[in-house]
C-alpha cells in the first residue's frame, strides 16, 4: 500500500525531484502548513536564477533610482528581469516607473506582476486604494507581505530579481535575506559624503553577519553634471564610497554623478538609462552592471 506522505515528498517542489533539495521534507519542528508554504516559496525561487538585494545605510542616497536603472540596464542587456519593491512604508518604484494607476490582478497561478516592457514589477504601492494611505505595520506583518511577494507572485522564469530594500538594516532586508536564503549578493548604495559613507559599514557588516555576498558599493550623486556642457563638478566631498569599499575589502562598482536628467526621468515616470541611453551617465550605469552580468559565469558567486 502506498504511503501518502511518501508521495507528497517524492517531488521536492514544482521544479525538481531531488531528494537532497531542502523542500523535499519538513524541517525539524515544522508543521505541514509551514512545510507547504516553504515548499511553494522554494518552487518560485527555483525559477529565478539570480537574486540581488539593493541596500543603503541611510535614506536619501538615491538607492531606488539605482535599483530601477540597474534592473533596466540588465533588461536592455537581454536578460529577463524582475524588480521587487520591499519598501513597505515608502514604495517609490510605481511612481518612478509611471505605474501609479496599475492594480494587481490574480489568476490561478497567483498574483500577476505589472509588466513594463520586459520588466516585471511588484510593489505594495500597487495594492493601496489611495496613494496617500500610510502603512502602519510592525515586523511580522512586513515579513508576511514580503513572503507573499516571493511565494505568491507569478514571476515566471527570470535571469535576475532585483530587490529594492528600504534604508537601514531592519525588518525588510532581514526578511528578504532569511526568506530567500541563497541570495547571490547585495549592492550597497551611498553618496560621497562621510555622513552617508560611514553607514555603508553597517550595511556591509549586516551582510557579513547573514553570510550574504557583497557584490559591491555604488557611489551615487558623485559630482554634478552640467546640463549645458556636460562637465562634472564635485559639489560634495568625493571618493567616500570608494574609500569605504577599499577599507572594508569589498568591490567598488563605480560612481554615478548627479545628472539633472535622472531626476527629470524619475519624476516623469521614465527610466533614465532607457530614455537617455546615449548619455555618459547611462554608460557609467552599463559599466556598473558588468560584474553583475558576470554572475552568469559564476565569477562572483561566494
Amino acid at each position: 500500500m502506498n504511503d501518502p506522505n511518501k508521495e507528497k515528498t517524492k517531488s521536492a517542489c514544482d521544479t525538481c525531484s531531488s531528494s537532497t533539495c531542502s523542500a523535499a521534507k519538513p524541517q525539524a519542528g515544522e508543521n505541514q502548513k509551514e512545510f507547504e508554504e516553504r515548499r511553494q516559496l522554494l518552487s518560485r525561487l527555483c525559477h529565478i536564477r539570480h537574486k540581488i538585494i539593493v541596500l543603503s545605510g541611510k535614506g536619501g542616497v538615491g538607492k531606488s533610482t539605482v535599483a530601477v536603472n540597474l534592473a533596466a540596464a540588465l533588461m536592455l542587456a537581454g536578460k529577463s528581469v524582475g524588480l521587487l519593491d520591499v519598501d513597505i512604508h515608502g514604495p517609490s518604484i510605481p511612481t518612478m516607473l509611471g505605474l501609479e494607476d496599475e492594480i494587481i490582478q490574480k489568476d490561478d497561478d497567483g498574483m500577476i506582476p505589472i509588466e513594463l516592457g520586459d520588466l516585471k514589477v511588484m510593489s505594495i504601492g500597487f495594492m493601496l486604494r489611495n496613494p496617500d494611505d500610510a502603512i502602519i505595520w510592525r515586523g511580522p506583518l512586513k515579513m508576511g507581505i514580503i513572503k507573499q511577494f516571493l511565494k505568491d507572485v507569478s514571476w515566471g522564469e527570470l535571469d535576475y530579481l532585483i530587490i529594492d530594500s528600504p534604508p537601514g538594516t531592519g525588518d525588510e532586508p532581514l526578511s528578504v535575506c532569511q526568506l530567500i536564503g541563497d541570495l547571490d549578493g547585495a549592492i550597497v548604495v551611498t553618496t560621497p559624503q562621510k555622513v552617508a559613507a560611514v553607514d555603508v559599514r553597517k550595511s556591509i557588516t549586516f551582510c557579513r553577519h547573514l553570510q550574504v555576498n557583497i557584490l559591491g558599493v555604488v557611489e551615487n550623486m558623485s559630482g554634478f553634471v552640467c546640463p549645458k556642457c556636460g562637465e562634472v563638478t564635485p559639489i560634495f566631498s568625493t571618493g567616500g564610497g570608494k574609500q569605504i569599499a577599499e577599507s572594508m575589502h569589498v568591490p567598488f562598482l563605480g560612481s554615478i554623478p548627479t545628472d539633472p536628467k535622472i531626476g527629470q526621468a524619475s519624476d516623469s515616470g521614465q527610466v533614465f538609462i532607457h530614455k537617455y541611453t546615449e548619455s555618459p551617465t547611462a554608460e557609467i550605469m552599463r559599466q556598473i552592471i558588468k560584474p553583475i552580468l558576470g554572475l552568469d559565469s559564476d565569477n562572483l558567486k561566494p
